[in-house]
């Protein structure tokens, strides 16, 4: 009887440790959905090497595309996310977010202050910030003299036709139409947003690519000399061909913060609280800026950076072109639906030049100024100016 009771014992506890099924030695598995090229390589294996935790790894070229596909699964089957500032409130206000708990954050201290509690996360219940940048003109200077680029209406020169490139991001491609018509990147007005359209059309012409992979690709392939180009995309291509440079607009760039956060459906989400902390911590946040050129939101890790990444004016900006720029804000539900149904508009006449552009102004002759006609007027938005991260 003593025998058959220990034998009990022991398969109960085999049972309850999960042997006898295998749970227990099964490897958690979390799934990150991120950007394109956005994590420092071996990353993902040193992760795993740490934590035992493994990570399936899935990509996205757009905001538009990683939310489309969260809203429609509701998030189930992912555990980490990283989208851009303005999507992190739409995206807690339409319920597609856990509230992160920061006490399983232990790096959380060596954060920026200046880039937490943002006005699209107060207090950080849903985000943490990864890495910022922005926003500006790419340029081959072994084509195009750059003493000659200083606007984001230097686009519409007609000596650059079939030579320009957009990201494929219908919030930044506005971003130009708005900011020459001198409105925010964020309003909410309709007739603003319309005559950034109109303005954008009459660019459409001379655009030879919208990318939203790898934009410094190409300049470094010579797809085109001369147009929009993500901060950290710009500092690699410069590495690899110094002359690709970088340009702020003297209408100021758009600036972003990419944040990590969990679906409100995410079956895994101590596991992704502890894949957050390892990549907002010191070693990987160094490792992101060596190697994919953006800002990184652990201030600590920027005072151990090489004075030339720390100083360079790609990666890190000063305050004074920080404060002629915009940080993106949700514009609400009715705006956003607006500027995407003027997007698929304008990508349409790159792909396939409707009857009216064929017959109005040849591209080489269009200009800034040969816009149709202007809306009624509104009062201009008030600009979203916001300090630089300290």
């Amino acid at each position: 009887m003593k025998f058959l009771l220990r034998c009990c014992v022991c398969v109960y506890c085999i049972s309850f440790l999960g042997i006898s099924t295998g749970h227990a030695l099964e490897p958690k598995k979390i799934v990150v959905y991120n950007w394109t090229e956005y994590l420092p390589e071996g990353a993902l294996d040193a992760f795993t090497q740490e934590s035992g935790i493994e990570v399936e790894y899935q990509t996205y070229t757009s905001n538009e595309e990683m939310y489309a596909r969260v809203k429609s699964q509701d998030g189930a089957g992912i555990d980490v996310i990283v989208p851009s500032t303005y999507y992190i409130s739409k995206m807690q206000t339409e319920g597609l977010l856990q509230t992160l708990d920061l006490t399983r954050i232990y790096n959380f201290h060596q954060l920026t202050p200046g880039l937490l509690n943002r006005s699209f996360d107060p207090g950080n219940k849903f985000s943490l910030p990864y890495l910022w940048g922005s926003t500006g003109i790419g340029i081959n200077t072994a084509k195009i003299d750059p003493n000659r680029i200083h606007s984001w209406a230097d686009l519409w020169n007609p000596e650059w036709a079939g030579r320009v490139m957009l990201t494929d991001d219908v919030r930044e491609v506005f971003h130009v139409g708005l900011s020459m018509k001198g409105y925010s990147t964020n309003t909410q007005d309709a007739y603003e947003i319309r005559a950034a359209f109109r303005q954008l059309r009459t660019l459409m012409p001379s655009v030879s690519v919208i990318d939203g992979d790898s934009p410094g690709q190409i300049y470094l392939d010579g797809k085109a000399d001369i147009g929009m180009i993500w901060s950290g995309e710009a500092f690699q291509a410069n590495q690899q061909n110094p002359a690709i440079e970088y340009i702020y607009p003297e209408e100021g760039a758009v600036f972003w913060i990419d944040s990590f956060a969990i679906p409100a459906n995410s079956k895994n989400s101590k596991e992704a609280h502890r894949f957050i902390d390892f990549m907002i911590g010191m070693e990987m946040a160094i490792r992101s800026v060596e190697e994919l050129g953006y800002a990184t939101a652990n201030g600590f890790a920027r005072s151990q950076l090489p004075e030339d990444i720390r100083n360079n004016p790609i990666i890190f900006p000063d305050p004074e072109r920080v404060a002629k720029g915009e940080f993106q804000e949700d514009p609400g539900t009715e705006a956003t639906q607006l500027l995407d149904s003027y997007w698929q508009r304008l990508r349409k006449e790159i792909q396939q030049p409707s009857p009216a552009t064929a017959t109005a102004t040849p591209p080489a002759l269009l200009t800034p100024s040969a816009v149709s006609p202007e809306p009624p007027e509104s009062p201009a938005s008030s600009n979203g100016n916001d300090h630089v991260p300290e």
